[in-house]
């Protein structure tokens, strides 16, 4: 395989990547790791250097048009990024004392984990009154939906706050936005609707990737000339997804987005568990 070829299939997957991690949520990262890793025999920490650098491409991509339109939930967004940011330093440091088949199963148990909690049922948002400390931080707001601005409330802020926390530690030691863990804090812990959940996220990841980036450069884990197609291909994929997510149905992109990683995640635990992962 020449090396254009090679460039050319590795931004192909990163488009797609880009695309589901923009429609989920996910930031790309969750999809493109295991693919450099399985399809194209990358070493997981080069992956994960890639990826972090492909996720804040994605972030900027997506959360500008969400934003834009509405969807995005600023207040909650910095509130939680104080948690994933944390979280992210700390996983970071950690990624130089896991060994790489370590990473694997964790990965792959992340994966399998967050397609079963795509397939929950969506929680009844705003049946209840708000989390006082939602009200305190002016949390609760509303998107746009086909009937008009709808509202919603906040809920158990703490417990989402320390969700978030855990989704940065992984995306600091797996190189991921952590994007299905931000998603599940504020969907079905903090019970906001799943398409600002979605939008808050891709405003998320971008900071908290970028908290361990710096240290996987120091670690020399980021190699140009495997972060440019990467890079690219995720930033257009984020582009057309955020054209996408106003219309599309939560329930597809829940099925769309377990089919894809319930067959990574079982991929990645086999090659952690076996030790193949080159």
């Amino acid at each position: 395989m020449t090396v254009l070829i090679f460039t050319l299939l590795i931004w192909i997957c990163a488009l797609c990547a880009g695309l589901l991690g923009s429609l989920t949520g996910l930031g790309g990262g969750v999809i493109i790791v295991p693919l450099l890793v399985l399809a194209f025999k990358v070493d997981i920490h080069y992956a994960a250097g890639a990826s972090l650098i492909s996720v804040i491409a994605t972030s900027s991509g997506a959360a500008a048009a969400y934003v834009r339109e509405g969807f995005s939930n600023l207040r909650i967004g910095m509130f939680l990024e104080v948690a994933t940011t944390l979280g992210a330093v700390l996983g970071a440091f950690l990624v130089t004392k896991v060994s790489p088949s370590a990473i694997a199963i964790i990965f792959g148990l992340v994966l399998l984990f967050s397609a079963g909690l795509s397939l929950r049922p969506p929680a009844s948002h705003g049946s209840h009154p708000p989390d006082p400390l939602a009200v305190r931080l002016r949390l609760n707001g509303e998107y746009p939906s086909r009937d008009g601005m709808k509202a919603y409330n906040v809920h158990r802020v703490p417990l989402g706050f320390l969700v978030c926390h855990c989704a940065g530690i992984l995306s600091g030691l797996l190189g991921i936005g952590s994007g299905a863990l931000k998603v599940l804090g504020m969907d079905q812990a903090m019970e906001i609707p799943f398409k600002v959940s979605t939008a808050t996220s891709n405003f998320m990841i971008g900071v908290t990737a970028a908290a361990s980036a710096g240290i996987y450069f120091h670690h020399g884990y980021v190699d140009p000339s495997l972060v440019m197609p990467v890079m690219l291909g995720v930033l257009l994929g984020s582009f057309i997804g955020a054209r996408i997510l106003p219309t599309a149905t939560t329930r597809y992109l829940r099925i769309l987005f377990a089919v894809a990683i319930v067959a990574l995640g079982v991929e990645m635990l086999i090659k952690g568990l076996t030790g193949k992962l080159g």
